[in-house]
């Protein structure tokens, strides 16, 4: 069965987006990038809420002869990845994106029935405490920045909610960003 993983950056005191708005403090350096090529690879579908859906679509229109060879790579891999929007406000999408035609539990059941290969991701605060609170999380990911924001969107919100976590996975980069990997104990 797909699994199903939530993975974003964060501040150490569990930020993703800064009290103003700001994802400066996340500009990765090469490793930390190369980390993001690598899982997007294992991604066979990417769920995503309105705000990260308008935010990433910045690599399907962005001119390729002003990226490096890294984001380059990533955009050949980004682009062609189907995805599935959830919004209430969005009447239509680009690219390789269709509309979530139904609730979030029954999208991703639909999605791990279908033949396919690919982890489904999800991004995005909102949507990803949604799937938390359904229970259809099987792997967080944080990739942690060496920095306290004070505030903004947390990695999740807060929910009156105990899961267990075992350890899967970490990796250090030479800037100080630390990448966990924890799968959900069941």
């Amino acid at each position: 069965m797909r699994k199903v993983t939530y993975s974003m950056n964060v501040s150490l005191d569990g930020y993703i987006v800064g009290p103003d708005g700001g994802i400066d403090w996340t500009a990765p350096d090469g490793n930390v990038f190369r980390s993001w090529i690598e899982e997007t690879r294992e991604v066979g579908v990417h769920l995503l809420g309105r705000r990260l859906y308008e935010a990433m679509l910045y690599w399907e229109t962005v001119d390729q002869d002003s990226l490096d060879d890294a984001e380059r790579e990533w955009t050949e891999l980004w682009n062609p990845l189907p995805k599935v929007v959830f919004s209430t406000t969005l009447s239509e999408v680009q690219g390789h994106a269709r509309l979530a035609s139904g609730g979030l539990a029954e999208e991703i059941e639909r999605l791990r029935a279908e033949p396919g290969e690919g982890n489904i991701a999800i991004g995005g605060a909102n949507l990803a405490a949604q799937a938390a609170a359904l229970d259809l999380i099987d792997e967080y990911r944080a990739r942690v920045y060496p920095v306290l924001v004070g505030g903004g969107i947390p990695f999740l919100p807060q929910a009156e909610r105990h899961v267990n976590l075992g350890l899967v996975e970490t990796r250090t980069f030479d800037s100080g960003v630390i990448y966990l990997c924890y799968r959900v104990a069941r």
